[in-house]
């Protein structure tokens, strides 16, 4: 997964997957789903980012689950 903000156009890129992009789903007018051919999301793209999410601010945490 990588994420990448571009300060310019206050637009935060975050990709799931590096499949080829098959089709872009708008979820509203601010937020695009890119999905694959096989219908698996890929991306997701968010225009206004700093006004939508607390950019710069992101933390990744992966937590460990102990399964009984």
């Amino acid at each position: 997964m990588k994420v990448t903000y571009y300060k310019e156009t206050d637009t935060l890129y975050v990709e799931l997957r590096s499949n080829n992009v098959h089709e872009t789903r708008e979820i509203d007018e601010n937020t695009y789903l890119d999905l694959d051919a096989t219908g698996q999301m890929c991306a997701i793209t968010i225009e206004h980012a700093s006004e939508r999410a607390d950019t710069p601010f992101m933390q990744f945490e992966q937590v460990e689950t102990t399964v009984p």
